[in-house]
């Protein structure tokens, strides 16, 4: 299955008169959107550089750092650092990013970093280069800086080029996902300081989701804004980052608050989540359980990502714990 993607990834979607990516085809291999969105570009070297892991193909190693060097060349903000996240086919700037909010001055958001952090995580476990190894100390600096609320520790979400805020709206499951992304990016760095500092971080942001996020019933919340929720529902991605997220903390800390946590959620996951009848897992619930119908299971922005990288995670680290270790 693998191999049929990676092929049909190279054959169809890669550009090969610009390199890159575009963002969507139609159901015959033709491009319907021939963007360059940092968001996409950075799941295919995510991709690429896990199936090199996996196969040892070289031509996906190899393809993950072409796309590497035309991401620094065309996206990165030389002056203010972080990157530019939209772009036309042929790389020049594009007017709206697709995932901001429809403020023009929105330039860069947290998610299109976070994502981009998680891949050049993964493609610097596949290959020790240098100049990628910067650009991921550079990533983990600006969530520390810029990203992080430092009074808070939620994530802000949207900004201006400087790296201002723009909206004021916590988004609890990027918050508990980012908490141990920024620790896996830390710890392959092998920085005792820097995996410090930022397990540090990452507590304190597992926290906070963990006293404002959680309804009783084990699920996470999807949003707050100025302390009051503001979307009571419950959405597939956010449960299988909490599960993710509170295991990590319990294993920074030992606290068992953390465990039982993750713990309930993947409880709730299990009683709400998961279509007993027809498989995978609902888009979201309602706060009463009720599941959304009309959402689909599979579409441009749902896939077996987060839920099955969480159940490879929580068997790896449910692993660790019961040989008595600590960390990822």
């Amino acid at each position: 299955m693998a191999k049929r993607s990676f092929d049909y990834l190279m054959q169809n979607f890669v550009d090969k008169q610009y390199g890159g990516a575009c963002w969507l085809l139609d159901h015959r291999g033709k491009a319907m959107d021939d963007s360059k969105e940092l968001y996409g570009q950075s799941f295919l070297i995510y991709g690429l550089s896990e199936y090199y892991l996996a196969t040892g193909d070289s031509a996906a190693i190899e393809k993950a750092k072409e796309l590497f060097y035309l991401i620094e060349k065309h996206c990165h903000d030389d002056a203010n650092k972080g990157y530019f996240e939209t772009f036309d086919r042929d790389w020049s700037a594009a007017e709206k990013a697709m995932l901001a909010t429809g403020d023009a001055q929105e330039k860069k958001t947290m998610n299109t970093h976070l994502h981009l952090l998680e891949a050049y995580t993964n493609l610097y476990r596949a290959w020790k280069d240098e100049k990628l190894r910067t650009r991921l100390e550079e990533l983990i600096d600006i969530f520390q800086k810029h990203i992080i609320n430092s009074e808070s520790f939620h994530f802000k979400l949207f900004f201006d080029e400087q790296w201002h805020s723009t909206k004021d709206i916590i988004s609890f499951g990027h918050d508990v996902e980012g908490s141990w992304l920024l620790c896996e990016a830390a710890e392959l760095l092998d920085q005792p300081e820097l995996v410090h500092e930022v397990k540090d971080i990452a507590l304190k942001m597992a926290e906070a989701v963990y006293e404002q996020g959680l309804d009783d019933d084990g699920g996470l919340f999807y949003e707050e804004k100025d302390g009051k929720v503001i979307d009571a529902n419950k959405e597939w991605w956010t449960q299988a980052e909490a599960v993710v997220g509170f295991l990590n903390a319990y294993q920074l800390s030992g606290q068992e608050d953390f465990f039982r946590a993750a713990l309930e959620c993947w409880e709730f996951v299990q009683q709400r989540i998961i279509d007993r009848t027809h498989g995978e897992w609902f888009w979201r619930v309602a706060r009463d359980g009720t599941p959304d119908l009309q959402e689909p299971k599979v579409s441009e922005w749902k896939c077996p990502y987060h839920n099955s990288r969480a159940c490879l995670e929580t068997i790896k680290r449910l692993q660790v714990i019961k040989k008595g270790g600590q960390g990822a």
